[in-house]
């Protein structure tokens, strides 16, 4: 029995781990359970990607990171609603699909079966494609960090193959899952990079315009092993936060571990801050702060001579071990994401940390046309309670003009109860996935638009999508699409002005 001083979960762990069971369908039709009303004005495709498979043929997979990447399109047009998946055909996914059992050993655990003999000096990693989805330059791409993209027809998701940007990439060289859309009067960059880490590790820079040409690569050496999964971009800057975080291959050589699982964080080391420059003959600059371990950035801006990265951090980055149950995790015995903000200050080089909100939070989202600019609306997946960790229940807007500078007392959250936010909670029986602010298309606001989320309904074991008005989450959704199964937990995901019906 609880006491008073037990808080009531707002989950029960069933509910949470019914998510990740495999999703092996694959269905195209038109979304026809809806309550509420699509607006007419919401036009285009809303792109997610994410493990569809946490087993193969019964063999379970070690983590959902290592899943076989499985995108959705819903396709919004004329007040209606269309929508489709399809596994992203990757050449590991066929080889395993055909020979029924795993073949290929994971970054973070799966391993062949046959113990540490099957897997000893394998270190061929599948390429599973299931991280994030773009459309650029007339082609839809699957990403996934460790390699080359797959491109997929648009229409239909059809894997078309591996794709090599034209010969940009070598042939399995990583192009990371996490590019940033620079907007521009008059025309857009997608920006991304590449790590190769070793001793020292290498990042590489592409520009690319619209129409897929490559603008600019140029590639730049820093100290240390770097594990990097996203960047923030400014005019001037690509920005990156290298984690203090040791790499020990030889139990991953060996066949014991898998590679994620030979990482452990130093919290006597501090987390480095790696600005590299856009323009040629400028220098790389690295300034350090406050140990801690960042997976995504928000945004970052400038003023003046100062830099404001704005961060999901976690105070360390927790071990994968191996021969554990992912779906049994204890959540309060893992770091929660925080929303900090960095003040970087070019002129003296030091960095100033600044928490923003208490909350748990994760996959930030802003108006695409404020990327690497100064912003005040940011859009969170958060946890229902404002204290402790938990699965993320809830859509969380923050208002940055009003939080900026705010004074964070242990004792409460300010984004809940100094009016610097919009709060909507799922709990008990829903989870949140990434929210992707849509703009509307007669915007004269910063959050004229809609939040478009899709969620994971246990009482239903099936997916909603959810459309909340951005200038006012709080009353809730003002219209949910009800899909006829689940889509397993997914990662990213993106919104185009293009339908594909």
């Amino acid at each position: 029995m609880k006491t008073a001083s037990q808080p009531t979960a707002s989950y029960s762990r069933s509910d949470w781990q019914q998510g990740y069971e495999s999703q092996p369908n694959e269905y195209n039709y038109w979304i026809e359970d809806i309550e509420g009303e699509i607006p007419q004005q919401l036009h285009g495709t809303l792109f997610r990607n994410g493990p569809g498979l946490l087993d193969i043929n019964g063999q379970p997979i070690a983590h959902p990171f290592d899943g076989d990447g499985m995108v959705s399109a819903i396709t919004f047009r004329d007040g209606k609603a269309y929508y489709q998946n399809r596994f992203v055909r990757t050449e590991g996914f066929l080889a395993e699909q055909k020979a029924g059992k795993i073949l290929y050993r994971g970054v973070f655990g799966t391993q062949k079966p046959g113990s540490w003999l099957a897997n000893i000096f394998d270190m061929k990693a599948k390429n599973i494609a299931n991280t994030h989805i773009i459309y650029w330059g007339g082609k839809l791409l699957a990403l996934w960090e460790g390699s080359v993209p797959h491109q997929l027809n648009p229409q239909n998701l059809e894997t078309i193959g591996v794709d090599h940007l034209d010969g940009i990439l070598a042939s399995d060289q990583p192009f990371a899952a996490h590019p940033r859309i620079e907007p521009g009067s008059d025309d857009k960059r997608l920006i991304n990079f590449s790590v190769e880490p070793g001793l020292s590790t290498t990042i590489t820079i592409f520009e690319f315009a619209s129409d897929g040409k490559l603008l600019q690569k140029k590639s730049h050496s820093i100290p240390g092993f770097a594990f990097l999964h996203d960047m923030a971009i400014t005019p001037e800057y690509c920005i990156f936060c290298q984690n203090p975080v040791q790499f020990n291959p030889i139990p991953y050589v060996l066949g014991l571990r898998g590679a994620a699982q030979c990482l452990r964080f130093d919290p006597n080391q501090p987390t480095k801050i790696v600005l590299i420059p856009r323009q040629q003959g400028k220098e790389v600059k690295i300034l350090e702060t406050d140990p801690c371990f960042v997976f995504h950035h928000a945004n970052a801006f400038t003023e003046g001579n100062r830099i404001y990265l704005d961060s999901i951090c976690y105070d360390y980055f927790p071990n994968v071990e191996p021969d554990t149950d992912f779906r049994e995790i204890n959540f309060e015995d893992y770091p929660a994401g925080k929303l900090w903000r960095f003040c970087i200050d070019l002129d003296s080089e030091k960095v100033t940390p600044e928490l923003l909100v208490r909350r748990t939070c994760e996959f930030p989202s802003l108006h695409p046309q404020n990327v690497g600019q100064s912003y005040r609306y940011l859009y969170l997946a958060a946890t229902h309670a404002p204290t402790g960790n938990a699965p993320l229940q809830a859509l969380l807007k923050v208002d940055l003009q009003k939080l900026q500078g705010t004074s964070i007392p242990a004792e409460f959250d300010p984004a809940a109860e100094e009016g610097c936010s919009q709060f909507w909670s799922l709990a008990p029986r829903s989870f949140a996935g990434e929210p992707v602010f849509v703009p509307h298309p007669n915007a004269t606001e910063e959050d004229d638009g809609w939040v478009l989320m899709l969620t994971y309904n246990a009482a239903h074991h099936r997916s909603d999508i959810l459309i909340f008005n951005a200038k006012d989450i709080s009353p809730g959704p003002i219209a949910r699409l009800h899909l006829k199964h689940h889509v397993p937990y997914g990662l990213h995901g993106s919104f185009v002005e293009e339908t594909f019906v």
